[in-house]
């Protein structure tokens, strides 16, 4: 499988950038500090200007590739939920039980993510937590049905619905599979989040793991359904 992903080119929607950053030495830095210092210091906190020095060049050189922080945050969100469908389709392609497939789908959904070294540039786990603590800063705004209209957001709709025909497959009689599939989803997020920051709002510790909750979920629908 190792083989596979090395193959595999993240694709994101040219709109979002003005210049490939895999293109360059120069934007792949970007890319590696962006991660490092948004996972450091929070969005709010991030400048270009701060990039710039992190990356030792001017902070001219970063808007020839991104027109906005606000961009460079979907293409780093971006590049995750493309990286995550990759896993999705690869690892529950062969896998012919519908039940078995859905429960293997959760599990890469919600699970901790762990390094991926195909992507020397890309430190996985902070983008994971990038993602965890600011996904919903690249859609809460004014601009988001342009945006979306745009194809922004098309990677994480996709796979929102990859995961509603797995539910549909697993009970076809369920009648609200694409909600219980952006609930399992973004609720992942949001499990993660309590679990670091607010944890007398959630039954997820070091022991049960949002995955264990979001599967054990699904169970009861289905028992119920």
């Amino acid at each position: 499988m190792d083989h596979v992903y090395k193959n595999l080119k993240v694709e994101i929607n040219n709109d979002i950038f003005l210049k490939d950053p895999e293109s360059t030495d120069l934007g792949k830095r970007i890319i590696a500090s962006s991660i490092d210092l948004i996972d450091d210091i929070g969005f709010e906190h991030f400048t270009f200007r701060k990039l710039g020095v992190a990356i030792g060049s001017n902070e001219s050189s970063i808007y020839r590739y991104f027109e906005n922080k606000h961009k460079l945050l979907i293409y780093l969100t971006s590049w995750y939920w493309s990286w995550i469908e990759y896993q999705f389709i690869l690892q529950t392609v062969a896998i012919s039980n519908p039940v078995d497939k859905l429960v293997q789908a959760i599990t890469i959904l919600t699970r901790e993510v762990v390094q991926d070294m195909n992507y020397a540039h890309i430190d996985e786990i902070k983008l994971s937590n990038i993602v965890i603590e600011e996904y919903s800063k690249s859609y809460l705004t004014k601009e988001v049905d342009q945006e979306n209209k745009d194809g922004y957001f098309a990677i994480y709709k996709r796979l929102v619905l990859r995961l509603r025909d797995m539910i549909a497959a697993a009970n076809p009689n369920y009648a609200f599979p694409a909600s219980l599939s952006s609930t399992i989803i973004e609720g992942s997020l949001h499990q993660h989040f309590l679990k670091n920051h607010f944890t007398a709002l959630t039954d997820c510790n070091q022991q049960i793991t949002p995955t264990d909750y979001f599967i054990n979920l699904v169970q009861i629908i289905n028992k119920n359904s």
